[in-house]
């Protein structure tokens, strides 16, 4: 039996703003996001931020996020970091005018434990114009509530198309 059960699976077209509510519930402490089939109209970095469970975006200043993205051209390492952000940068994108943006899969950890932050940990690979791209990243929300959602974006890029799992991961004792 597996570990993974899937909990929701949705697609959208032609959107700048994703939102995928009521998707985290008390029965599970990790997540798995996929994505896939997704495609930018301008490459960028996919920002998320979580959706509380009233249906609220945290848009406060209360993310923290590293990211590390390793390529096959120019500087094959950049790292960016920063504390206090309204968003936490979960991936990177790029155009190649075709649904084959990349693969992208976030974790989401303790998201309906208003006792505990909400960490992310995140990797994807992508096409980008001038080659290939990977990256890899973390991120926590220091707020203590009870998280059901996530709204995933690319800054002043339209999604054309995107698919979202949301897998339950069960832990066994």
């Amino acid at each position: 039996m597996s570990n993974l059960r899937l909990i929701n699976e949705t697609t959208a077209s032609s959107v700048s703003t994703f939102q995928a509510t009521d998707i985290f519930s008390t029965d599970y402490d990790i997540y798995k996001l996929e994505i896939n089939n997704l495609d930018l109209a301008t490459a960028g970095y996919l920002r998320a931020k979580f959706i509380n469970s009233s249906g609220s975006v945290i848009a406060s200043s209360s993310y923290d996020w590293a990211f590390l993205d390793m390529i096959t051209y120019g500087s094959p390492f950049t790292q960016q970091r920063t504390a206090g952000d309204t968003n936490i940068a979960v991936a990177y994108g790029g155009n190649t005018a075709t649904a084959d943006a990349g693969g992208f899969i976030i974790y989401v950890f303790n998201p309906m434990n208003s006792s505990s932050y909400t960490f992310t940990l995140s990797q994807s690979s992508t096409m980008h114009a001038s080659g290939l791209q990977a990256s890899k990243g973390i991120g926590v929300l220091k707020q203590t509530s009870a998280i059901a959602g996530i709204e995933l974006y690319v800054p002043s890029a339209t999604m054309e198309t995107m698919n979202l799992r949301t897998y339950g991961l069960r832990v066994d004792s």
